[in-house]
C-alpha cells in the first residue's frame, strides 16, 4: 500500500499521460500545465519527424518510451497520483492483430492491474469505434449484456472493446483503481493532430485544399436516405475532451464508462460550410466516389448519448461545430505556428 502523504506532498505528485505526444494527449498536457500541475510525465514514441512539436512548449518531468513504462513505475510509482492512458495504435486501418493485442489490449490491462494494486487513479481512452456500424446504437450502457451486442468493424475498435469488457468485469468484482473512467471518444478535431496522416480529422485534411482556393471534396452517399455529404458524425472539439478529463480529475468520486461527444450529430456539409465561413469564402463542394474498400464499412451516422456523463455531474456546454471549426482554422491551421 502507498504511504499516507501530507497536503504539501500531494502538490508534488506526478501525473503520467501515455500517448502524451499525440493529439489528445498533448492537448491534455497543455491543459494540466495551464492549471499548474508541474510534475507531468509523457509516455510516447517521438519518432524522427515533427511529433515532438506537439509538446515543445510543455515543461516535462520525464519522457518515457512505452516499453519502459512499467520499469519507470517500479522505480518512481510512489510519486504517481494519476495516469491518463491515451496511448494506443489508433489507426483504424491497422491489420496486425498481434501488435494490436500487445500494445492496445495487454498494456492497458497491465496498467489497470498496476493502478489497482498501488491505489492510483486511471482514466483511459476507449473509442466510439466500439459501436461498429451503429446498428446496436450509441448508448454507453456498461452492462455485460449491452457490451456483448456491440460489433466493432476493425481491429482498433475491437481492441478497445476487449479492454472495456474486461475492466468492467473486473470493476464489478471489486478489482479496480480508486477512480477509473473509460472515455468513448467520438470524432475529435483540433490542434496538434498534424502527425496523424490519413487519420487526421477532415478539418485538417480539407484545410490545404481550401487554402489553395480549391473546393471541398466530400464522399458521395451510397444510401438513398442520406444525400451526398449528408452523412452525419458527432464532431467534438479536443478542448471539450480535455475539459471532461480535467473535470474527472477534479471529481475522484466519479468512475465509469462514458461517451465523449457533443450529443448532436452534424453533416459533413455542415463541417465544410463552417470551414469556408472561417476562411471568408462561399462554400464550393465537390462530391467524389468513395473507395470500394470503404463502402461496406462506412458509418453514415454517429451520435453519442451523453446522459450518463451529465448524470455524473458534468454540466458544461459543448463547443458548437461552427465555433470549434472557426477557432481551429483561424487560431491554428492558418497561423504561422499551428501547435498548441
Amino acid at each position: 500500500m502507498r504511504p499516507k502523504r501530507t497536503g504539501q506532498d500531494r502538490q508534488q505528485l506526478m501525473i503520467i499521460v501515455t500517448g502524451g505526444a499525440g493529439f489528445i494527449g498533448s492537448n491534455l498536457l497543455a491543459g494540466l500545465e495551464g492549471r499548474g500541475h508541474g510534475d507531468l510525465a509523457l509516455v510516447d514514441w517521438l519518432g524522427t519527424e515533427d511529433k515532438w512539436r506537439n509538446v515543445a512548449k510543455r515543461g516535462l518531468a520525464a519522457i518515457i518510451r512505452p516499453p519502459d513504462l512499467m520499469g519507470f513505475l517500479a522505480r518512481h510509482g510512489i510519486g504517481v497520483t494519476a495516469i491518463f492512458h491515451l496511448g494506443a495504435i489508433s489507426a483504424t486501418t491497422e491489420t496486425d492483430g498481434d501488435r494490436i493485442a500487445d500494445l492496445n489490449i495487454m498494456s492497458s490491462l497491465d496498467l489497470w492491474d498496476w493502478c489497482t494494486i498501488h491505489g492510483v487513479r486511471l482514466i483511459y481512452a476507449s473509442s466510439a469505434a466500439t459501436y461498429g456500424d451503429g446498428s446496436a446504437g450509441f448508448d454507453d450502457d456498461p452492462s455485460a449484456e449491452a457490451l456483448a451486442r456491440l460489433r466493432p468493424l476493425n481491429l482498433y475498435g475491437w481492441s478497445k472493446h476487449v479492454v472495456d469488457r474486461r475492466v468492467l468485469k473486473l470493476a464489478q468484482a471489486g478489482h479496480h483503481p480508486p477512480q477509473w473512467a473509460a472515455l468513448k471518444f467520438f470524432n475529435v478535431y483540433g490542434p496538434n493532430e498534424y502527425h496523424k496522416g490519413d487519420m487526421r480529422s477532415v478539418v485538417a485534411r480539407l484545410y490545404p485544399q481550401l487554402a489553395a482556393g480549391e473546393p471541398a471534396r466530400l464522399f458521395k452517399s451510397y444510401r438513398p436516405d442520406y444525400p451526398d455529404g449528408g452523412q452525419m458524425r458527432d464532431f467534438v472539439h479536443v478542448d471539450d475532451c480535455v475539459d471532461v478529463m480535467l473535470w474527472l480529475f477534479d471529481h475522484p468520486e466519479v468512475s465509469g464508462l462514458f461517451n465523449l461527444g457533443t450529443g448532436a450529430a452534424r453533416t459533413w456539409v455542415d463541417l465544410a460550410t463552417a470551414m469556408f465561413a472561417a476562411m471568408g469564402r462561399d462554400p464550393v463542394i465537390d462530391f467524389i466516389d468513395m473507395p470500394e474498400s470503404l463502402r461496406a464499412k462506412y458509418q453514415y451516422f454517429t451520435q453519442a448519448t451523453m446522459g450518463r456523463l451529465h448524470a455524473a455531474g458534468y454540466s458544461r456546454p459543448f463547443t458548437s461545430l461552427e465555433d470549434g471549426v472557426g477557432r481551429y482554422v483561424r487560431d491554428y491551421l492558418a497561423a504561422p505556428d499551428p501547435y498548441r
